[in-house]
């Protein structure tokens, strides 16, 4: 119920002061194997490789990837806009406001730091939320469909397959005849659709595991070339 427009528009400050503490909770964590297994990967692939993420939280970029090749789809807990659309611009979370413990509530700076310069209403969290649809301006879309067009191999790592573009992505680049590698310690609907398809393999080990061995993969193939 919190992540949603709806809930913003009746409780902006309720909504922002749970944002925050999970703000906290994003800013504790620190890149793992696996996500630094993907920085690798797109130092090794340069344009040939696009890491499109459902994670809110930054660790990617922390990791090493690049924004110019990172399409985060679901946004990013410490960016913000303006919650009414007086501008598309996307800023980062303003000076002044920062992680708060759970059920901390905002301060009077908090609230004057966190409305629109330009307008006057509130800035939001930059993040898709439950009742939103994707576009390509704040979400890439376009961009993850016009890539996965050009997809000869995708790997799905972590992901439980119920969000929409995600499905139509493994969806495209099935149906374009590219190979499909699914990562994941538990079964899901991608695992299905990998195991169904000729051009799939359902790999069942950790993200950090399996994205090391696919790193050295790649750095191997690349150095006989």
């Amino acid at each position: 119920d919190m992540a949603t427009f709806a809930m913003f528009c009746r409780k902006p400050e309720a909504v922002w002061e749970w944002y925050l503490y999970r703000m906290g909770l994003c800013k504790k964590a620190r890149p793992n194997v696996g996500h630094r297994a993907l920085a690798s990967m797109e130092s090794h692939l340069k344009n040939r490789f696009t890491l499109i993420t459902q994670n809110v939280d930054n660790l990617h970029i922390l990791a090493g990837n690049s924004l110019a090749r990172t399409l985060q789809i679901h946004g990013n807990i410490f960016q913000v806009r303006c919650a009414s659309a007086c501008t598309d611009e996307i800023y980062s979370l303003p000076e002044g406001v920062s992680p708060k413990a759970k059920g901390s509530a905002l301060t009077d700076a908090e609230r004057r730091s966190l409305k629109c310069a330009n307008c006057g209403s509130w800035l939001r969290p930059h993040v898709l939320w439950f009742d939103e649809t994707y576009n390509e301006r704040h979400y890439h879309f376009y961009s993850a469909l016009e890539t996965a067009k050009r997809t000869r191999l995708l790997i799905t790592v972590g992901t439980a397959g119920a969000t929409t573009l995600p499905n139509q992505i493994v969806s495209l680049v099935l149906s374009n005849g590219g190979l499909m590698f699914d990562i994941n310690v538990a079964d899901n609907p991608f695992a299905v659709l990998a195991m169904q398809s000729e051009q799939g393999i359902f790999i069942r080990r950790t993200s950090s595991e399996a994205l090391v061995a696919l790193l050295h993969t790649i750095a191997s193939v690349k150095s006989n070339l």
